[in-house]
Order: C-alpha cells, then structure tokens, then sequence
C-alpha cells in the first residue's frame, strides 16, 4: 500500500546532512515545503521551497509558536487515502496532502543542560507544532513516511529514487521510531518539570535512556545486553566518559566501573580502588596517587590480578609503570599524562577511560533496578559520617589515628555486598567479607584474608551485630578498634565484649546494606 512522495514537509532544528537529502528529493521529483530557518537554509542552497505560510494562508504567528498547527498541514497529514470521504474533504477544502514529514525538535535536552538555564527558556524549548506532525504523520504511517533522525535519509532517499516511494517495513519501522523520540522527549520535559516542583515520588515514573551501544552479551554468553546513558551528562561517570584505549566494554565491565567509581569518589585524597565482581578487593588513600595504588594492590594482590581500577588522581608515568605490571581489565582516571598512555597502551586489550573529574557525590540520583514486572527505585546512598557524629559506646574511646582508620573503612563497607565486613589499616584495606549470609561469617572471611595484618586493623561492619560473636572474632585477630551502626537488642553484649578485650567501638546511627 504504497505511496508516491510527491510532497514533503521539512522544519528541522538539527540541519545535519538535510541540504544534500533535500536536493535528493527534489532530483527525485519532490515539491518541498518549509518553514522558518529551514526554509531559508534550503533556500540558500538553490532549493526550490514552498512557505508554510502559502499551504495554511495563514501567517506564522506569536514568534513562531504558531505557523505547523493549522487544518491545512494536519489534515494533509492524517487523511485516509483510500478512505473515500476523506479524500471528497481534501478536495472540497482544496488540501493537498503530504507524503513525507521530516521534522526534529527543539534542543530542549540541550537548554536544560546549560549550567545558566533559566526556566523560561526551557519552557520555550518545549516543542508543540514539532511533535504534533511527528505523531499525526507517524500514525498515519500506513501512507506516509516520517523522518525524526539524519541517520535515516540515506536509506529512505534510496528507496524513493529507485520506487518512487518507501516500502511498507520502512514505514513501519520509522513511525515506531517515531514514538520512540515522542515519547523520550515528553518523558525529559516530564523529569525536569517534577524536579523544579520538588516531585521525589510521582505517580507516573517517566525515564529515559539514549543507547550508546550494543554489548557483545550480557552477564553470560547467553544473554543479551545494551549500554543507555542518561540524555544529560552526569559528570565523573562511566556513561559520559571517554574511552582511550583497549577492547570495547562488556556487560561485567561496566557493573564492575561504576561500583569502583563510586567507591572512589568516597575520597578528598588520592586514591585507588580495585574492584572484581562489583566488590572492592583492595582500597588505598595515600600522599600520591602512586602510593595510593600500591596500598590497593598490596591490599590482596592475589584478587587484583585482572581487576577494575578506578583513580581520584592523574595516573602519572610511575603509577602507570606499577600498573603495566600486571594483567588489568581497566584502569579509570580523571585522565592520564602522555607518559603514562606511552606505557599503559602497550598493552593491547586494557581498557583506559578518562572520566573527568572525580570528586565525591554531592547530588542524589535516583537508582533503578527491574524485578520481574516492576522497577524499584531508591535514593543513591551517598550519606557520610562526620567524625563529630560518631558514638563512642566503649569504655576505651579510639585515638586519633584509629578514628581515621574507622571513618577510612567505613567508606569503603558501604560499598561491599551485604553482610560485609572491612579491615583497614595505614589507610589500606587489608580484609573483605562480602556477601555472606551471616556476619561473623563475613567477619572470618576478612580476619582470614587479613592474617598477621588484622593485628592493630580496625574493623568496619555495614550494619549491627545481632550477636556479640563477631565482636569476639575481632578481637581473637587483634582488632583494635570497631565501627558499626549499633541499634541491636543486643548491643549491651557487643559492647561488654568488646570493653573486656579493651576494643574502642562507636556508632554511626547509619546502616549501609547493600543487596
């Protein structure tokens, strides 16, 4: 059921690639109508234009709010053709319809991007008359090809000049595009209304996600997976970051970079944070970024070997040399010296991404995860824990240096999959339990990996202790000082044992599950 463009509509905003396209159509027979900027653009380049203005009759109105929504374009658009009263009316009002619609929208994700943006003018970038055509046109796809991307005029100019026309899978195909841009461009203008009106929790969630590629599979071989990023970019992150070097990124790979992103970002000085299966293996904070990353990879240098890494700091030729040592998967930094990309790409398969500025979060975004049929959406955790906050339930109260250990570790359990214990020590993990069923459970996986090390370590547990038994494995190791959240019915017995072996213990008051 095809049908002759005889008559295309054009008014872009984006006018990439839309001269060469337009000059197509008219070798291909192709009367064009326009408006505004497009119609000067296309006029300038030799193209014959008929105005907007000279279909309606009517002038484009109210500084161009008004000059697509009129009877004369939109019943052009939506007319049955093989529907005979429609045609009768097209005739009797002397309409003429419209085989082929081009039209993008105004940049509104590019004016609320701006850092100066006011609200005025991202309400004047709310496209009307735009999205209007795109859906009359797409719903009417049965007859009319409609264009919201520049990345498809090659293949529908190929088609018209070769048939005449585009086939019925085109059309098809683009309409669903169509709604597709509809739908994402409504859901953006949607977020950014909600959050200028303080709406957190909204009784119709609106998201959406752009693609940045397709990925080779997803957890496993047998399962498929997509990379989306949020339309605006989010600065100090994996989908607004650049890749340097190495392999394309796979599904385990990005999991992995975000979670050791986000570690890294708990800290003001230079660190380094080593990450496998979205669990920290090794964390480090030195004067340099170098010594940094020798405390993290000394933290379990077993478990680093084919590691994430993500660094608050310029990787440096030095630190690159240490790192070029071993087999790593990525390395994630603000950025790297040219010395330091001369060693690291030597390595043909490592991933090099330069993030930007990585700085800790001062800005709560919301977090998705699907379940089956549903979505639930959380708060990011990004709280932090003053020194000035901390309760001191112990007899014995921590010394300087322990607290520093303590707050060092409990940036880091926030980090580590439920139940979870850390061990640090000289601002250095040197002990992770993750993921356990139970915490002293997770306390004997991190006193194991710690050995000798546990003696003097502090011990960081993401949420309280049911029982006192965690707090007896800690100090049979050696442990010194402990932080936890505390809020147990059995916090009197925590705290007795732990007075008896003369561990320093405080509160936060906060828990950090992480599932």
């Amino acid at each position: 059921m095809g049908t002759k463009i005889k008559r295309a509509l054009i008014s872009v905003s984006d006018k990439t690639g839309l001269v060469e396209f337009a000059q197509g159509l008219v070798r291909a027979g192709v009367e064009i109508i326009s408006t505004g900027g497009t119609k000067k653009l296309l006029q300038e380049a030799g193209i014959q234009v008929i105005g907007i203005s000279e279909v309606t009759d009517f002038p484009e109105i109210l500084g161009g709010r008004v000059k697509t929504l009129h009877p004369r374009i939109h019943s052009g658009l939506l007319a049955v053709r093989d529907e005979k009263s429609h045609q009768e009316q097209l005739q009797e009002h002397g309409i003429e319809p419209i085989d082929l619609v081009v039209v993008n929208l105004y940049p509104f994700a590019q004016t609320i991007a701006k850092p100066d943006v006011t609200f005025a003018d991202a309400i004047e970038n709310i496209d009307i008359g735009g999205p209007s055509m795109l859906r009359a046109a797409a719903k009417n796809h049965a007859y009319l090809t409609v264009l919201v991307d520049q990345a498809d005029y090659a293949r529908v100019l190929e088609q018209i000049e070769a048939e005449g026309e585009v086939n019925e899978e085109t059309r098809r195909q683009l309409a669903a595009k169509v709604f597709r841009h509809t739908a994402a461009y409504d859901s953006l203008i949607a977020q950014y209304l909600s959050e200028q009106v303080g709406e957190t929790s909204p009784e119709k969630l609106t998201i959406t996600f752009e693609k940045v590629q397709d990925l080779r599979y997803g957890e496993n071989p047998h399962q498929q997976a997509a990379f989306y990023r949020y339309p605006l970019d989010v600065p100090g992150s994996l989908a607004g970051a650049e890749q340097l070097h190495g392999k394309e990124l796979s599904y385990n790979n990005i999991n992995d970079a975000d979670a050791a992103l986000a570690i890294v970002k708990e800290y003001t000085e230079p660190a380094v944070v080593a990450v496998k299966h979205m669990n920290p293996c090794g964390v480090g904070i030195g004067s340099t970024i170098e010594e940094a990353y020798d405390k993290a990879y000394s933290a379990d240098p077993v478990s680093i070997f084919g590691g994430i890494i993500a660094a608050n700091q310029v990787i440096d030729q030095a630190t690159a040399l240490k790192m070029s040592e071993i087999f790593l998967e990525i390395i994630m930094a603000p950025d790297f010296t040219e010395e330091a990309l001369a060693v690291l790409t030597q390595k043909k398969n490592i991933r090099l991404i330069k993030v930007g500025e990585v700085k800790p979060f001062t800005t709560v975004h919301s977090r998705y995860q699907s379940i089956n049929g549903g979505l639930l959406v959380q708060d990011q955790d990004i709280k932090a824990i003053a020194k000035d906050e901390l309760q001191i339930v112990t007899d014995r109260e921590p010394s300087a240096e322990e607290l520093e250990q303590l707050l060092f570790s409990w940036k880091v359990v926030k980090h580590v999959k439920s139940n979870a214990i850390v061990l640090a020590k000289d601002s250095q993990t040197v002990g992770v339990g993750a993921g356990q069923m139970n915490r002293v459970g997770a306390a004997k996986i991190a006193i194991e990996q710690a050995g000798e090390k546990s003696k003097g370590a502090v011990l960081a547990s993401d949420a309280f202790f049911p029982m006192p038994d965690t707090v007896e494995a800690a100090a049979q190791a050696g442990v010194t000082a402990i932080i936890q959240p505390g809020g147990s019915i059995k916090d009197a017995e925590s705290i007795a044992e732990a007075n008896k072996h003369g561990i320093a213990m405080v509160f936060t008051g906060v828990r950090h599950f992480k599932h």
